[in-house]
């Protein structure tokens, strides 16, 4: 069992190529995947000969993942990948010109290798002051994102290009960045279900195949911020949302933790809420030192081979969707 665990992890590199050592480590570790950022995206062909590198060596198929969520937020720049954003789509009647130009951009990034999109963003601009989402959102009214996250998700269902909401369970509320600082919130349960919880359910519905959690503390939901939470992942994304497809974390090196505090612990409490993939972004040596904290602590008996078994069969069967010739 114990081979199997790199497949718990998504990690990345900074810069345009990778450290030495990052493909090896990926087979030897057996890793789930790899994110890309805006350094090894550009040009398009360093990004598209990588993904090769990755796939040609891999032994199981991984997850090339990228942020493509538009505007500010492309990892590919320039035409034909980058695309307005989505705060861009102000009406009803935009949601034609939407789908074309992410269309044209989920179809372009599929091609040179991208499986996983990190979107759509399902998150409510609620909070001017919300620097961390601004432009990210397709509007305050679920009525009007709705339909934009259906129709991103039903693109890339026919491109072959798995999709993951994100900011759950909801950050639009909040003032403060979680790259920065741990954001909070206080909205409560009835509001959660009545706002918050109407775009990610439409996109639960639809067949999102990954939700993405958030750096958010909610104290009228739980005393624990929702990365750690087993109330929000378990009993909020899974039986009051009935999602039962991959939960990822948000990338774990941001700073909503504390300074001094292990990666290790940050993937192993994160992993005991009920996540099933544990994200780590551009600092290699931080996802390797979490990884080798994550295989001690099941050597140690911290982690049952059942609660195991449960996140490995779900990524098993996500990337058997990856490998199938059939549209899903």
């Amino acid at each position: 069992m114990i081979e199997r665990i790199g497949q718990l992890f998504i990690i990345g590199f900074d810069g345009a190529k990778p450290p030495d050592d990052f493909v090896e480590f990926m087979v030897s570790e057996n890793i789930g995947g790899v994110i890309l950022f805006e350094k090894s995206c550009n040009p398009h062909a360093n990004a598209e000969r990588l993904i090769k590198d990755i796939n040609a060596v891999s032994p199981r198929v991984p997850f090339i993942a990228v942020d493509q969520e538009g505007g500010r937020v492309c990892r590919f720049r320039g035409a034909p990948a980058e695309y307005p954003s989505p705060s861009k789509f102000k009406s009803r009647s935009d949601l034609e010109s939407y789908a074309e130009q992410f269309s044209r951009a989920a179809y372009y990034i599929h091609s040179l290798g991208v499986n996983l999109l990190l979107g759509p963003v399902a998150d409510l601009g609620l909070n001017d002051k919300n620097e961390c989402l601004r432009g990210r959102t397709f509007g305050k009214n679920p009525a009007h994102v709705i339909p934009y996250i259906e129709k991103t998700i039903k693109i890339c269902r026919r491109i072959g290009l798995l999709t993951c909401l994100k900011h759950f369970p909801g950050l639009g509320a909040a003032s403060q960045d979680p790259h920065h600082k741990l954001a909070t919130a206080d909205y409560d349960l009835q509001t959660f279900l009545n706002r918050e919880a109407l775009t990610f359910k439409a996109g639960i519905d639809l067949g999102a195949d990954m939700v993405m959690s958030t750096h958010i503390l909610l104290p009228k939901l739980d005393s624990r911020m929702a990365t750690e939470s087993e109330v929000i992942v378990n009993l909020f994304l899974r039986e009051k949302l009935n999602f039962d497809g991959v939960a990822i974390s948000d990338d774990l090196l941001m700073k909503s933790f504390g300074a001094s505090e292990n990666y290790g612990e940050r993937a192993l409490r994160a992993f005991k809420a009920g996540h099933d993939i544990l994200l780590f972004g551009p600092d290699f040596d931080a996802a390797k030192s979490a990884i080798a904290h994550f295989k001690q602590a099941y050597r140690d008996g911290e982690i049952d081979d059942e609660r195991l078994t449960i996140s490995l069969d779900r990524i098993s069967g996500i990337k058997s969707k990856l490998t199938s010739s059939v549209i899903f």
